[in-house]
Order: C-alpha cells, then sequence, then structure tokens
C-alpha cells in the first residue's frame, strides 16, 4: 500500500477546501488538468471555456454578448467570466492581433475544441496551449487523489460497496488499483487467487480513486514519462527530447526532479510552520481589522443617516417657512379683495352707498340735504372714479412665491462622501523628544478641516523580525508620551488622523532612536560654587544665564589687553558613582562660549578656584577659539569638557583629532546629550536628536562624577525636561 493512499482522518485535510476548489465551476475538481501557468482546471470545465470561446468566432461575438442567448443560459456557472474573455478575444481578433493563436472550426458535435489560446480563470491570462491542445495537457493525479480523501473524509458514514457481490452487496474492504474495482474479502480471494498474476495487483483500502500506476506522455500515449523539462517545468518522455518541442530544452531525470522539488517544498514547508507565530500575529490583526470595518461601516452608516437627516431637517424648516409666507400672503389679499368686492356690492341699486344715496334724494329740507349731500357727492365721485378705473385690489398670482432649486438640485446631484479625506499627519522630528520615554509631536500641513482624534503606532526596531507587530495609542491632541522604552534602540513612528468614519493615510514613517543609557536626573546646583554675580538662575533651577552686569564692569579694571573674564562654572546638584548614565541640555543661540562635560567630585575645590584667575583663550585648553596657535592636548587634564559658541560645536585638540581647525568645528545640534559610562571609564557627546555619537573620550571615573557647565558672556543653558523630571509622572505633566 502507497503511503499517499492511506486513509487520512477528516483532520488531516481539514482547512485546505479553498485549495480542492476549481477557479472555473468553484466546485471540488474533477480529473484536474495542469495548466502550462500551473494552474488546475477541470477537464470538464476546460472544455466548456474552449466551446465558448471559440463560438466566440464562429458567431462572431453576437450570441456570447446577447444575455438571452440559450447556450449561455445553458452553460455552467462560471461561463460568465468564459464569455467576458471570449469577447475580449474577438475584439482582439477583429483589430488584427496577430499574436492570438491559430484558430480552427469545429462542428457543433465535436467533442474536443481545437483552439490554441485558453483564458486560464486562475490568473486571468491567456494560455497557449501548443498544437495539441487539451491533448497536451497532464491530468493532476495528486490532486485528484487528494480530493478524493476530502470526498471521503466528508462521506466517512458512507461506505464503498463491493463491485462482485450478487445483491444484495456487501461492504467492500480494499480496492484494487490494477483492477480498478472495489472487493469484499470474499470476492477479492476469488478474483485474486493465491499463487497467480493477479495476487501480485496493488491494492489499497476502499476508494473510488483509481489513478492509472505509470504516467504516460500526452504527446507520444505509448511512452511513459521519465525526464522533467525545466524550462516548462513539466514531465516529458525521451521522445520529447530527442525529436520533439523539448529537443533543445535543459532536461533532468524525473529521479532527480523529484528529490529536487520535495527538498524545495519541504523547506518552504518548514519555513512557513516556523513562522506560525508570525502568521497567527497576522491573523489576529486581520481579525481585528475586521471588526474595525464592520465597527467604521456602522459609524459611517449613522454620519450618512445623519447628515440626510440634517439635510432633511433644512428643508423641513425651510418648507414650513415657505408654506407659512404664502398662507399669510393668501390670507392678506383675500382680505383686500373680499373688502373691494364689498365695496362694490354697494354701488349696486337700493343696496349699499347707492341706495343711501337715493334715500338722501327723497330729503325736502334744502338745509338737511346740504348738510349730508357734501360728504355723499364726495364718496359717489370716488366710486365713480374706481368704477372708470377698475383695478383688483391684490394680485392673484403667487409668482414671488416660487422656490427657485435648480442650483440646489444640482448641488445635490453632486452629492458624494468626501473625497480628500483628511490631511495627512506629519511627524515634526526636531519638536519629538526621545529618553526612556518619548514625546512624540506631529501636524497637520494643510487648512483642511483637522482629525477629532488621532492614532499614533509605533515598534521597536529588530534585525531578526521581518514584521514587527505595530503597537497603538490613540491621542486627541497632536502630541503624546510613549513611557517604558528600551535603552539604545530604535523605534518607528507613524501616525493617522480620524474624523468620524474617515481616516487619513498614514504618515511618513519615522525612526528615532532612544539614548544609550538610562536618563539621569538632576538641577543646578546653587550652593557649591554658584557665582550669584555673574550667573542667573530660574526659579526651577534647570537654567543658567551669564549675565553681564555692573559687577563686570567695576572688575574691568583687572582685565589686561588681549585678556578676558574666566569662565563661571556651575555643576549638578546629584553626583554619578557608577553606572552609565545619560543627559541632555539646550544651549541658546546667542551664546559667545560654553563649556559641557563631567567633573570629579575632589577636583572641585580646584575647579572653583582657578575659576577666579584671569587667562586668555588662547592658551586654555579647550577653548575652541584659534587665536593663530596650535593647541596642545593635556594628558594631565583634570576636568572633560568640550567646547560650544556661536551655534558651532569644537571637537578638543588631541593626538587623534584631525590637524584642521576647520574640521574639528561642526554646527551645534538643536539639543546636546552627555553619556557617562563610570564602568568603562569613557564620557561621550552626543547630537541628542538623532542620537548620533559626535566626540568620545576617557574619563577618570575614580572619583564620584558630577555635570559640569561653564558660561562666559552672553550665554544660557537650558536642561531638558525629561532630566529635571524627578519621576515619569512628573515629566508628563510638564510636557
Amino acid at each position: 500500500m502507497e503511503e499517499g493512499d492511506r486513509p487520512e482522518k477528516p483532520v488531516a485535510i481539514k482547512g485546505i477546501e479553498r485549495e480542492l476548489i476549481c477557479p472555473a465551476c468553484k466546485e471540488l475538481f474533477t480529473h484536474p488538468l495542469i495548466l502550462p501557468c500551473q494552474h488546475n482546471v477541470c477537464h470538464k470545465c476546460v472544455k466548456e471555456i474552449l466551446f465558448a470561446f471559440e463560438d466566440s468566432f464562429a458567431d462572431g461575438g453576437s450570441e456570447s454578448s446577447n444575455p438571452s442567448s440559450p447556450r449561455i443560459k445553458n452553460s455552467s456557472p462560471s461561463l460568465d467570466r468564459i464569455d467576458r474573455l471570449s469577447r475580449s478575444a474577438w475584439q482582439r481578433r477583429s483589430f488584427g492581433w496577430r499574436g492570438f493563436g491559430v484558430y480552427t472550426s469545429r462542428k457543433r458535435n465535436s467533442l474536443t475544441p481545437r483552439s490554441s489560446l485558453f483564458p486560464c480563470p486562475g490568473c486571468q491570462r491567456d494560455i497557449d496551449l501548443g498544437e495539441r491542445g487539451v491533448n497536451g495537457l497532464f491530468r493532476n493525479f495528486t490532486l485528484e487523489t487528494i480530493v478524493e480523501r476530502y470526498r471521503q473524509a466528508a462521506r466517512a458514514a458512507v461506505a464503498i460497496m463491493c463491485d462482485f457481490c450478487k445483491p444484495p452487496p456487501q461492504e467492500s474492504t480494499k480496492s484494487c488499483m490494477d483492477c480498478s474495482a472495489s472487493y469484499c474479502n470474499e470476492c477479492f480471494k476469488v478474483h485474486h487467487p493465491w499463487g497467480t498474476v493477479k495476487a501480485q495487483h496493488e491494492y489499497v483500502a476502499p476508494t473510488t480513486n483509481f489513478r492509472p500506476k505509470i504516467l504516460m506522455c500526452p504527446e507520444h500515449e505509448m511512452e511513459r514519462v521519465n525526464m522533467y523539462c525545466e524550462i516548462c517545468r513539466r514531465p516529458v518522455c525521451h521522445l520529447c527530447k530527442l525529436g520533439g518541442s523539448h529537443a533543445n530544452h535543459r532536461v533532468t531525470t524525473m529521479s532527480t526532479a523529484y528529490k529536487t522539488l520535495k527538498e524545495k517544498l519541504s523547506k518552504d514547508i518548514e519555513y512557513l510552520i516556523s513562522k506560525e507565530s508570525q502568521v497567527k500575529a497576522h491573523i489576529t490583526q486581520l481579525d481585528l481589522l475586521l471588526k474595525e470595518t464592520e465597527c467604521n461601516s456602522e459609524r459611517a452608516k449613522e454620519e450618512a443617516s445623519q447628515s440626510f437627516e440634517k439635510l432633511s431637517h433644512v428643508l423641513e424648516e425651510k418648507k414650513s417657512a415657505a408654506l407659512r409666507a404664502i398662507e399669510a400672503s393668501k390670507n392678506l389679499r383675500l382680505e383686500k379683495l373680499q373688502t373691494q368686492a364689498e365695496e362694490y356690492q354697494g354701488l349696486l341699486e337700493n343696496n349699499g352707498l347707492v341706495g343711501y344715496a337715493q334715500e338722501v334724494l327723497k330729503e325736502t329740507d334744502p338745509s338737511c340735504f346740504v348738510q349730508t349731500a357734501k360728504q355723499l357727492h364726495v364718496r359717489i365721485q370716488k366710486a365713480t372714479e374706481s368704477l372708470r378705473s377698475f383695478r383688483p385690489a391684490a394680485k392673484v398670482t403667487f409668482e414671488d412665491f416660487v422656490v427657485d432649486v435648480s442650483k440646489q438640485e444640482e448641488m445635490l446631484g453632486h452629492l458624494s462622501f468626501l473625497s480628500s479625506g483628511l490631511e495627512i499627519p506629519e511627524i515634526k522630528e526636531e519638536q519629538s523628544r526621545m529618553y526612556d520615554q518619548a514625546l512624540i509631536s506631529w501636524e497637520c500641513p494643510g487648512k483642511t478641516s483637522s482629525a477629532d482624534t488621532y492614532v499614533l503606532e509605533y515598534h521597536k526596531l529588530k534585525r531578526e523580525e521581518e514584521n514587527a507587530t505595530w503597537q497603538e495609542m490613540e491621542v486627541c491632541s497632536k502630541s503624546t508620551v510613549i513611557p517604558d522604552l528600551d535603552d539604545d534602540s530604535s523605534y518607528a513612528f507613524r501616525v493617522r488622523g480620524y474624523k468620524g468614519s474617515i481616516c487619513s493615510p498614514w504618515s511618513r514613517e519615522v525612526i528615532l532612536r532612544t539614548p544609550p543609557a538610562p536618563v539621569f536626573h538632576f538641577l543646578f546646583d546653587d550652593q557649591c560654587g554658584y557665582n550669584t554675580e555673574h550667573l542667573l538662575l530660574n526659579p526651577r533651577r534647570t537654567s543658567v544665564e551669564s549675565r553681564a552686569g555692573l559687577p563686570l564692569l567695576l572688575g574691568s579694571e583687572r582685565v589686561q589687553v588681549g585678556c578676558y573674564p574666566t569662565l563661571d562654572y556651575i555643576i549638578g546638584d546629584t553626583g554619578i558613582a557608577k553606572g552609565k548614565h545619560f543627559w541632555a541640555f539646550s544651549v541658546e543661540a546667542y551664546s559667545y562660549l560654553v563649556k559641557v562635560g563631567v567633573v570629579p567630585g575632589n577636583k572641585l575645590q580646584k575647579l572653583f578656584h582657578d575659576a577666579h584667575d584671569v587667562t586668555s583663550p588662547r592658551y586654555e585648553q579647550d577653548s575652541g577659539h584659534d587665536s593663530e596657535s596650535e593647541d596642545v592636548f593635556d594628558s594631565s587634564q583634570t576636568f572633560t569638557l568640550v567646547t560650544l559658541g556661536r551655534k558651532k560645536f569644537f571637537i578638543p585638540l588631541t593626538p587623534a583629532a584631525p590637524k584642521d581647525p576647520a574640521s574639528r568645528i561642526l554646527p551645534l545640534p538643536s539639543c546636546l546629550g552627555i553619556c557617562l559610562d563610570c564602568d568603562k571609564g569613557k564620557v561621550g557627546f552626543y547630537d541628542a536628536g538623532r542620537m548620533k555619537c559626535l566626540y568620545e573620550c576617557e574619563v577618570d571615573c575614580s572619583s564620584i562624577m558630577y555635570p559640569a557647565f561653564a558660561l562666559m558672556g552672553g550665554a544660557a543653558v537650558h536642561l531638558e525636561e525629561a532630566v529635571t523630571a524627578k519621576c515619569p509622572q512628573e515629566y508628563h505633566d510638564d510636557i
């Protein structure tokens, strides 16, 4: 019994259904054929597709383009795709596309289509089948066996009956691959007697899938395949290699191809299995995306409904206002016309004004008649004039109340979803800070409406991980603090905006690096050596500024020609005894001369004592000011300081430093960092924005080390918030 034909448990093939579905009929494969593009299609589907494909030429595409064509109605469900392919093929032929292939007419009762071009439903490309067409395709017996095992697992309760039992048949116990039949135990003994040739037949567990034992060449039907063409990637026989279509192709033996392809497939499968955790992570991410899509779609529906309800509400208000205006105008006009009608009614005989005048004429007393007739005559004259120039008291038309909605109809006709979307946010690297926790800031460059919320994603960059999992934070502002970051690590950040169900594309990924050591917290020391005459500390002791005030002018009598006052030193209020630590600060751009670094605790007295001597920068170690003379590196230096000033960073002149002064001058970063490694006895000076080391040297850490700063002239130094904060919460509140 072959290993491939052993009955499998349903669990063994669970989850592979989609691999066993024909891309044309969307059902389980039936006698699948391998196309030159390595896709599989049922044998019957190949013929149906080619029949419909050729009909597009024979009928000029008329039937295939007609939805009511009986042929299309009676064909398989996959012929919607076939119909489209055949129409496109006819169009190519109509325009004289010469690369289409060979078309050979056929009769309606022909069983084998003869077109050499086949529209693959798997890769959506036209595949050349060659001169033999369908007859030149291999049958995929391996796939057919797997499909049969799947069918058996699906109908495990349905038994395969013996083919030779008299009615009623018994359940079969084995199937003979040579006889292509199933047998019960008794019938198998009868038809495969011991000591005969049939006793040597190969038998397997009951099955309905009988595959040939030898794979024959489709081009040379009497020859078995024994080689593999590496160019066409298909099995061939020796006649194909000697004088057939594979004569000039590179071939290898079937055993070699079997071994090579099996090793490749095994390695690929092992790789995929080894990445199971990564696949599961992606599946989890996709599940979250599915839920998010569902949630966002419901939110989008709700927002769309609200938008249309708002429009409907506005229209209802406008409608009510218009109807009220028309009703009010109608009532006013009716009142005027009614009054006018009553006035004209009074002009009739024995009625109203005329009747009253007729009664007045009956008066015989002249004085009484004159008294009444004067006013009555005026009224009669007005009525006469009104009768001669009759005009209705109000308009009967309402043309002033016609609502013009043409523009609104046009606007509503163009009503659609917001196409421009939100502006893509940009992470501002110069405003962002990376320490053991990160402050990430961003902004939207455009003038469109900003987002309501933002989602910031980040992950740590690792060489061994190809696809790291992003961690996300939902933020209502344009900056946030991310805690608990690893030292000396690079992180990638990206952000997108959300406004309701609308989201912007992701911003450009920004990679920032954390310091090489934990952040060291301290403030400026206002006790030890602090010169209150020349230095000014802010109340929080986070900033220091040198000031050239009255005391400096009073002391100018000590200053000789070519000399300058000394530096004013200030140190941190906390010392470092061991370990590796990092702190950062910024220097104002207007600063003339600033020195920064570290100083041992046993040298503090010497530091502040020497600070009161007058010295010239020409001879001061590492002053950074070149007075046309070479500074000589003094190995007995007790302090490790570098010079900053006038927007420049000056690399100290050491035996290993470049001799050219211009090569030792760098632009001053907006934020500087110092990393002290007491265990290794090294101190490094960093561009804190990019975490790039600008200069590193050895230092004696046998004593407690203190951060040291020196200022002269107009200068100012500000410690970073992450350094002055004593705890993460304080840092967060400060930001």
